[in-house]
């Protein structure tokens, strides 16, 4: 019975064992440089500070971080940010006591010389050595990025530019902003005083709004709703004719009235509604003509309830509601077939109003889809990373990240667009020389706060060819703005940038 206990015992702790050097290995080999690398660690910062770190550089070789030796101080390096505010949001920081963020997060083993075409071969690399740091160079402009800045001023909103065919990030700045420099320093108590002065300022300033917040999207989503109806198989596109009305009651379901901007009657054909951007049209063709089956498909398919695949980290998932009951149907067949519990919330999502909430970059990949002929690109902030010697040892391409809508619904969206830059609510965007469409969006925050938030999304290029550039522009609510709008606020913004992009 003994020698039976006891070689039961010894089975035990052999098993243990096993399971401990399991483990040990697993920290030791495989998640070594992953542990090595993060730039959470506050071990691997303190091995990096004293070492030199790679420089982020924008498109046009503006260099936006780098490090400088210094001495006299706990680390022979020191992070420097020499455009402060401008790229807070895109960069990051980097720094011992509060981690780091954005590209300097993403891309810490390339900048670090530990990732795999930077690292030296051999022995040394198995023993953790390292190459010479890499250089991020973003797809950022540094012109449009401080042409961005400029014309959103103090106002809380964001900009996001992008190639509609690459998904290169050309412009991306949110506001306000901070200043990563005093993050980085190496008084840690000082960086924390700092961080908690940042987060408790109005705006969330830490935030970067242009990918990581939400926001009624208002009329600017009717490009969506649009899509949806071009694409529907209940619905004849080139049939849609809609009496004018002042206002509409969603069927059976409510009695709260859906009303046009300035309390007028609008309708027509879909491209006529989508340019005088009519309330009332849309509404009863989502709540009683394209039911929401085929809404939520459009609205997924343009990447809603989806988190897009930024290269940095943070980016939030735009949502569009899903559930809208029980369809309503009784003996007597007095409701109408598709009508259901919440056609009334169905009809105010169409509109962008309700229950839906989008990031200025999913918007901009809104119009991008447009513009690439019903692709959404993959969205990237950093193009290529190269050796201390400049020679490029990873480009970035990616491909798209989901089709929106076919082709030929694609180019029907674009020419309703162009239509109401000139004919529509965007009509503030024309510029001579230039093919340009776009989709305003004016979204009420709440009964009684005196404004709305700014929208306008689209796109631009030389007449004939496909558009160079797709732009969304967002301003924030501001009870202190009451007349905002997306025509008056945003639209003066985007024009700016345009002109910018193609030198105008």
């Amino acid at each position: 019975m003994i020698d039976r206990s006891l070689r039961r015992l010894l089975l035990v702790l052999l098993a243990c064992f096993a399971v401990l050097l399991v483990q040990v290995s697993r920290v030791q080999v495989i998640d070594a440089e992953e542990l090595r690398n993060n730039p959470d660690n506050a071990r691997s910062i303190l091995r990096d500070f004293n070492r030199p770190r790679g420089r982020i550089v924008t498109v046009d070789d503006v260099v936006v971080a780098r490090s400088d030796e210094v001495f006299g101080t706990l680390f022979d390096y020191q992070r420097r940010y020499p455009e402060g505010d401008l790229y807070a949001h895109v960069a990051g920081y980097y720094s011992f006591n509060l981690g780091a963020s954005g590209v300097e997060k993403a891309f810490n083993d390339s900048l670090s010389g530990r990732s795999t075409e930077l690292r030296l071969s051999g022995l040394s690399a198995f023993l953790g050595g390292v190459g010479d740091p890499g250089d991020v160079h973003l797809t950022l402009s540094h012109s449009l990025q401080e042409r961005a800045q400029v014309q959103l001023g103090d106002r809380v909103g964001s900009v996001v530019m992008i190639e509609p065919d690459t998904g290169a990030v050309l412009a991306m700045y949110s506001s306000p902003s901070f200043d990563p420099n005093s993050l980085a320093t190496h008084d840690g108590r000082a960086a924390e005083t700092v961080a908690e002065l940042i987060d408790g300022s109005a705006g969330n300033p830490r935030r970067p709004s242009a990918y990581a917040d939400i926001y009624f999207p208002g009329s600017a989503f009717k490009v969506v709703t649009a899509a949806a109806l071009l694409e529907s198989d209940r619905i004849d596109p080139d049939m849609i004719d809609v009496a004018p009305v002042a206002e509409y009651y969603p069927p059976l379901v409510s009695s709260r009235p859906i009303r046009n901007s300035g309390g007028g009657a609008c309708g027509g054909t879909l491209a006529e509604m989508l340019a005088s951007s009519c309330n009332t049209g849309f509404a009863y063709l989502a709540a009683e003509q394209l039911g929401p089956s085929a809404l939520i498909a459009a609205a997924e398919s343009f990447g809603f309830n989806a988190v897009p695949p930024l290269d940095v980290a943070g980016a939030a998932a735009s949502v569009f509601p899903t559930d809208y009951g029980e369809e309503l149907r009784d003996p007597d067949d007095e409701v109408p077939a598709g009508i259901y519990e919440g056609s009334a919330l169905l009809a105010q999502a169409a509109l962008g109003q309700n229950s839906v909430s989008a990031s200025p970059l999913t918007m901009v990949l809104v119009a991008a889809a447009v513009a690439n002929g019903g692709e959404i690109p993959t969205p990237h902030v950093v193009g290529e990373i190269r050796s201390s010697a400049g020679e490029t040892v990873r480009k970035i391409q990616s491909g798209p990240w989901k089709t929106a809508v076919g082709p030929e619904a694609a180019i029907t969206l674009r020419e309703d667009m162009k239509r109401a830059v000139i004919q529509g609510t965007a009509r503030g965007l024309v510029i001579s020389g230039l093919e340009i469409g776009a989709k305003t969006g004016t979204a009420q925050v709440a009964e009684g706060f005196g404004s709305s938030h700014a929208w306008v999304i689209g796109f631009a290029g030389d007449p004939g060819y496909r558009p160079d550039v797709a732009f969304a522009v967002f301003v924030a609510a501001d009870p202190d703005s009451p007349e905002q709008s997306g025509s008056r606020t945003a639209v003066p913004i985007a024009k700016e940038l345009v002109n910018s992009y193609f030198g105008l």
